[in-house]
């Protein structure tokens, strides 16, 4: 097929996410190295968000392509209840990457699903039923991650699941109140939270979940203290610090996890993304 008949096709048969379908315009690729794609009259473009958020290693990678081979010679795929090396190893890999805190990794096809059952393993642990989560989140769109999402795309998902409750992220930048330095912010939105923990009650509140990093919503880099003040509420009152590092894990911000910046040990993390570049679908939690 020629690039045309590509992007016509496409916009006959395809529905496209997060696009306005009348006007749609995709640009059909016809091959990709490293950070560069190519379209069917050889115009060069440069990937400058890494796809999704996803493309860490850049595409092409022959070390990855050729251990997909190789699986794919093997059997590519087999039910959780037998063992596989490729499982295994990868399962081990990601603990010795993590705090001593994490024990095991629970994995699944993707963030959202990955999100889903973090709230599942949090009501299962705690007894308790109510997920705070915030405002300027993301968390898939999926109906149970899209109830934990804030922003707009949580929407169609509306009125929703009983017991996801949201506050507001420490958006200090846009906040109406001039504050004296980082510090005064956090003891500010920490304030806020506790109060708002108490008035949902401390006995029926499972999880805070939260991006480390703020992501799709503005790359919101918590003020000085926030996130250990979290985990300080979290211990108080019982409740499991849910860390999202599906946009912020595998080296984003400088750290193997994002969570590292800031001097805190999650509960339970949840990744995807990165951990297989978008080279096959692949997420998980991990657990203590």
């Amino acid at each position: 097929m020629t690039g045309e008949e590509i992007k016509s096709t496409l916009k006959t048969y395809n529905l496209q996410s997060w696009s306005k379908q009348k006007n749609i315009n995709p640009i059909s690729i016809k091959k990709a190295e490293g950070i560069y794609l190519w379209d069917y009259d050889d115009n060069r473009y440069t990937d400058m968000s890494s796809q999704l958020v996803n493309l860490n290693v850049g595409f092409g990678n022959k070390e990855i392509n050729n251990a997909i081979k190789e699986q794919v010679d093997q059997f590519c795929f087999v039910a959780p209840s037998y063992g596989a090396e490729s499982r295994a190893k990868l399962a081990k890999k990601i603990i010795e990457l993590m705090p001593d805190t994490m024990g095991k990794v629970f994995f699944t096809n993707a963030g959202a699903e990955s999100n889903e059952n973090a709230v599942k393993i949090a009501r299962l642990f705690t007894g308790k039923s109510k997920i705070f989560s915030r405002y300027r989140s993301y968390h898939g769109s999926s109906f149970g991650a899209g109830n934990l999402t804030g922003e707009p795309r949580r929407y169609t998902l509306e009125p929703g699941i009983p017991g996801f409750v949201k506050f507001f992220d420490p958006y200090v930048y846009r906040e109406a109140i001039d504050f004296p330095s980082e510090e005064d912010a956090t003891k500010y939105y920490l304030h806020k939270l506790r109060e708002q923990i108490q008035y949902e009650g401390p006995d029926s509140v499972a999880a805070i979940v939260l991006e480390t990093i703020t992501g799709s919503n503005g790359v919101i880099i918590p003020p000085k203290g926030y996130l250990p003040g979290v985990r300080a509420l979290c211990d108080e009152y019982n409740i499991l610090m849910i860390c999202d590092e599906v946009m912020t894990g595998w080296g984003r911000t400088g750290k193997m996890f994002g969570f590292e910046n800031f001097d805190v040990k999650p509960d339970i993390v949840t990744f995807a993304k990165g951990v297989t570049c978008g080279y096959v679908p692949l997420g998980g939690n991990l657990i203590y």
